[in-house]
């Protein structure tokens, strides 16, 4: 056979046999030494774990899960991915999965119905995962997941509910009450509202918090124009509020437009764009804030006041209740774990 045959030919992948060869030991030993047993001298597993650097060995998960029962694996359900809340979400609790030495199985879904909640956990039962994160948005997750039999122990992220399973999330009402608070006292009467979706349960948080801010400083409510959490509907909601700040300053029909707090920061763009087009100036003319604090918020035209959700945090702490209640049986169905936001001052809410 020619060199380059040779070369082209693949080669077969080592065994736990190759290992236990090269290392001058027992086919049990390098079990032993792979399932961290304490019955191996040291020199032995030493010898052991240099066989697998110098052949490149990895082990077989599928027959380590036949042995220990165990495939150190995690699923994770989640809705609309492509967003920056529920991508950042992921993002975290796979970084967090690593840390601990577990890998992640994750299915997305388009929509949160009962079955195709249930086809997912199916899959993931299916895929021998020891237990599962659900990140729940909305309404609708909330009933699926309410109506559901779950063979092994969940954990929900964002889910403001009281369905008897454990949960974390961010205080989505803190951070809507700080930013709330930074517009007022920046001197503005009320704070207008441009709201996310209507069955997402982060947007009826920050509603509330925002709400409640105002009655308490008893200033003026006005109504909250809705968007779907793209800049598309944040510039449409931006253009509205542009001719009510024309309107106001003309006949003063309505509460003054001088402060406005965005539901997330995709959609506080949308605005943006909006009131530049309008020849508004912020925050001259207009404070504005969003929530989310996005990689490219502080590149805004002029950077924008946010509020910054910890992702990584709520990974950790998802993933560390998951494994309270895989690794030692843990079983207190109503704990909760809130992470608190954190508000991030910058130029589109305060004069530079």
């Amino acid at each position: 056979m020619s060199q380059a045959a040779e070369n082209a030919t693949p080669h077969r992948a080592p065994t736990m046999a190759d290992v236990a060869q090269v290392a001058g030991v027992s086919h049990q030993t390098v079990s032993r030494v792979l399932s961290s047993h304490p019955n191996v001298r040291d020199t032995t597993r030493a010898e052991v774990l240099r066989a697998i650097e110098q052949l490149g060995y990895r082990r077989n998960s599928s027959a380590r899960a036949l042995v220990t029962r165990r495939t150190l694996t995690l699923g994770v359900v989640a809705c609309n991915p492509t967003l920056f809340g529920p991508a950042s979400t992921l993002f975290g609790l796979e970084e967090a999965a690593r840390d601990e030495g577990y890998m992640v199985s994750a299915v997305t879904l388009r929509q949160y119905t009962a079955s195709a909640l249930e086809d997912a956990i199916d899959h993931l039962s299916n895929g021998g995962v020891e237990g599962i994160v659900v990140i729940v948005p909305k309404r609708e997750a909330v009933a699926a997941l309410a109506g559901l039999r779950l063979p092994f122990p969940v954990v929900t992220v964002e889910g403001g509910h009281d369905l008897p399973i454990p949960g974390v999330s961010v205080d989505q009402d803190l951070g809507a009450r700080m930013v709330t608070e930074h517009l007022l006292a920046g001197g503005h009467p009320t704070v207008w509202h441009v709201a996310g979706p209507q069955d997402w349960l982060e947007a009826e948080a920050r509603i509330k918090g925002w709400r409640a801010t105002l009655e308490e400083a008893g200033a003026e409510v006005p109504p909250p124009l809705v968007g779907d959490w793209t800049a598309l509907s944040g510039y449409r909601a931006g253009q509205e509020l542009a001719g009510r700040v024309a309107v106001g300053s003309a006949r003063r029909r309505s509460a003054p437009v001088s402060a406005v707090f965005v539901a997330n920061d995709q959609m506080a763009l949308g605005v943006l764009r909006a009131f530049r087009e309008a020849g508004l100036s912020v925050p001259g003319q207009v404070a504005i804030a969003g929530f989310d604090d996005i990689p490219a918020a502080e590149y805004f035209a002029p950077p924008l006041t946010t509020v910054r959700q910890d992702f990584a945090a709520v990974g950790k702490a998802s993933i560390r209740l998951l494994l309270d209640r895989v690794e030692s049986g843990a079983t207190r169905p109503d704990e909760r774990v809130v992470i608190d936001p954190q508000l991030i001052i910058r130029n589109s809410s305060t004069p530079s």
